[in-house]
């Protein structure tokens, strides 16, 4: 597994490394999972309900324990679920993609996939530096001062608010990181059900191979 390092509080990572994957529009199968699941969310939920949801506010908390205003910077899995609950559904990307954002839905927690083989371990998730930034996966550029941030070796990369087109998922990625930022209050037993479904539906839809998951724990010296 990459080495991992944490500095941030109240924070869980749970991750997985798969290989062989391979990287394709999603099968009917799985974008039908991810419709029918993103179908059930809107009907259940309002805007006002996903702010409510357990797991959304112990993610609010966990960047409040940052120093961040959640309200300002959604957690990607928040952005996810109040699109479905606005009724705009959610549009198939990749199969891998696809499959993150599907576990986002489910649980409520950021996560990121990234392209295993552009990453250069060991990686820290810390605060951004000033004057650090990024290109962003649909934005221009994302400026990453006082912002939660995985870095490698060649700087910054990851957020479980928005990603980085360095190490984005393409149809080029045959190895793959993926990353769930877990509320540190969260029990080891769910992360590793989340983990253990993402490994199912990555050899299922994504042919990936030689899986492995991990749970990362919180800074040294911290309760949980």
């Amino acid at each position: 597994m990459i080495p991992t390092r944490i500095t941030l509080k109240g924070v869980k990572l749970g991750l997985i490394e798969a290989g062989g994957v391979h990287v394709e529009p999603s099968p009917a199968g799985l974008a039908g999972e991810l419709e029918s699941s993103a179908t059930r969310a809107g009907r259940r939920l309002t805007v006002e309900a996903v702010a409510a949801m357990e797991t959304v506010g112990a993610v609010w908390s966990m960047f409040r324990a940052w120093g961040l205003d959640p309200s300002k910077y959604r957690p990607s899995s928040e952005a996810l679920l109040r699109r479905v609950a606005q009724g705009k559904g959610l549009t198939p990307i990749s199969n891998v993609v696809d499959i993150v954002n599907l576990a986002q839905i489910e649980t409520g927690w950021p996560m990121g996939g990234y392209d295993l083989g552009r990453i250069h371990p060991p990686v820290t998730l810390r605060l951004g530096e000033a004057d650090e930034k990024y290109e962003g996966i649909g934005r221009r550029v994302w400026h990453l001062a006082g912002r939660p941030v995985l870095a490698d070796e060649a700087g910054p990369f990851g957020s479980p608010i928005s990603d980085s087109t360095r190490t984005m998922v393409s149809n080029e990625t045959r190895a793959l990181w993926v990353v769930i930022f877990a509320p540190g209050t969260s029990a080891d037993a769910a992360i590793d059900r989340t983990l253990a479904r993402l490994e199912e539906r990555l050899g299922q839809w994504a042919a990936g191979q030689n899986i492995r998951r991990n749970i990362s724990p919180p800074a040294a010296g911290e309760s949980v």
